[in-house]
This record gives C-alpha cells, structure tokens and sequence, in this order.
C-alpha cells in the first residue's frame, strides 16, 4: 500500500529560513527562496547529504518514505 507524503516534513519558508538558504539558493534548481514558499528536505545528486530545496523540485518516493529531488527520482528510475 502507498503511503501518502508526511506533510509534517515540508514547511514553509520564514525570513529566518529565507535568510539563511538564500545565501546558496535551492540545490536542485538553482533559484533563489522566496517568503511563503513550501520547501521540504530532500536527497539527491549534490554533495553534502540531504539539502532543503523547493517542494515542487522533490518527487516523495514511498519506498524509502522521504523526499528525493525530481532529477535523481528520474534516474533511479532509468528515465534519464
């Protein structure tokens, strides 16, 4: 059976957050966070472990129950 995504995982960004992610901008698309932005943890194909990057950029992948960058998804799945 799927699991739905843990909506406890995503958040959205504060001038706190914004403050400190903008400084690198999001890994995975490289754009820079705005306030009010959803945005979740996810892994993928940069250095450094799991990095917070736009939620519309993460794919949840069940099978491992987290968040994984759409690029990465895509050739762990052989589509790329």
């Amino acid at each position: 059976m799927l699991k739905k995504p843990n909506k406890k995982k995503g958040f959205l960004i504060d001038l706190e957050k914004l403050n400190t992610l903008n400084a690198e901008g999001c890994p995975a698309c490289g754009k820079k966070f705005t306030l009010g932005e959803t945005a979740v943890v996810a892994c993928g194909a940069w250095d450094g472990g799991s990095k917070v990057i736009h939620e519309n950029e993460a794919v949840y992948d069940p099978e491992t129950d987290e968040f994984v960058g759409r690029r990465c998804y895509e050739a762990r799945r052989g589509r790329i």
